[in-house]
């Protein structure tokens, strides 16, 4: 099977490529990390003009109406620029669990965060976003924000919230069928991490020299590279896979989501270690751009289910 981008994925991907830069790439991750998130909102709302804010909701609602697979296009390339926000809470989780009110200033371009107990047990961004939920065993509540907690990545800023008001019951499939779109969106922000990070090796590699000429020339760093390019190249399908049985509603679509999660966050880290390596002590700085993703990989690797649970799932499948 070959899994190819439509004219209009393509489209997409440019377009975030194109907006990010022109508002300030990488340095829209820095400031949201010091604390100003006015260039990340901006870029919110540039997004949600765009239409992506309202990718995974119907046309009649205001949204785009797109399928899992224009949701992995699109969160790959934000994990290519390290994005800050909740988007993967806003965009992928949430549209299918909320009342059409809350729909409507999803499309509209409202921030909307979510902790998911046992999966995701804090939320991403609490004092930036608008709408604040928890989600507690088949029920969805409003929430308030009660304490910020340390993260390992400075621009994602993690809350322990509380349920502030009365929890609406979901129904499990469709509860189900959300995380596993979240977990989706959250393979493809580690394939588009792991891109950044290969991308940045190589370009380092061309231009540092050891013993008079560039390590790029050194058979043995070309081989370290080329095993993080199989790795991210393999992921990719699974990735694709996940989302094309989520969208037919295959009931083996949960297994194919963790499989990608698995192989995404292994091929984002092995790429994460090899440009460490490549960066030598420079990418250890916080001033050096390498260091947002090398932070924000493992954390995305533990969220959204880790692979060890995500292995599990994955062998009761097959066992079954």
């Amino acid at each position: 099977m070959q899994f190819r981008l439509s004219e209009e994925q393509l489209a997409i991907a440019e377009a975030i490529d194109d907006v990010v830069e022109g508002l300030g790439g990488t340095g829209i991750a820095r400031s949201w990390g010091a604390g100003d998130t006015a260039p990340g909102l901006a870029l919110w709302a540039q997004f949600a003009e765009l239409g992506l804010a309202g990718l995974r909701l119907p046309e009649d609602e205001g949204g785009m109406g797109g399928t899992p697979a224009d949701l992995a296009v699109v969160f790959e390339r934000l994990g290519y620029h390290a994005v800050p926000g909740p988007y993967v809470e806003s965009v992928a989780l949430l549209p299918a669990l909320l009342g059409a009110d809350e729909r409507s200033a999803l499309a509209g371009g409202a921030v909307a965060t979510a902790a998911v107990e046992g999966l995701h047990p804090h939320a991403l961004d609490a004092e930036a976003a608008a709408l604040c939920f928890l989600v507690s065993g088949s029920g969805i509540a409003p929430a308030r924000a009660e304490e910020a907690l340390d993260s390992i990545t400075p621009f994602r800023r993690i809350s322990r919230v509380a349920a502030d008001g009365a929890a609406r019951e979901l129904d499990p499939a469709a509860l189900q069928r959300a995380l596993d779109e979240a977990t989706l969106a959250n393979a493809a922000l580690l394939l588009g991490a792991g891109e950044r990070l290969l991308h940045e090796a190589v370009e380092y590699a061309k231009v540092r020299e050891q013993f008079g000429k560039a390590i790029g020339e050194y058979q043995a760093l070309k081989h370290q590279l080329a095993d993080v390019r199989v790795a991210l190249t393999f992921a990719r399908p699974l990735a694709w896979q996940a989302a094309i049985a989520l969208e037919h509603g295959s009931p083996d679509a949960g297994r194919d989501v963790s499989a990608a999660k698995v192989r995404a966050a292994a091929a984002a880290q092995l790429a994460a270690k090899a440009s460490l390596q490549v960066h030598g002590a420079i990418g250890y700085t916080a001033e050096h751009d390498l260091s947002l993703w090398l932070n924000w990989v493992p954390a995305l690797a533990g969220v959204w289910g880790t692979p060890a649970a995500h292995r599990a799932r994955v062998a009761q499948s097959i066992l079954a």
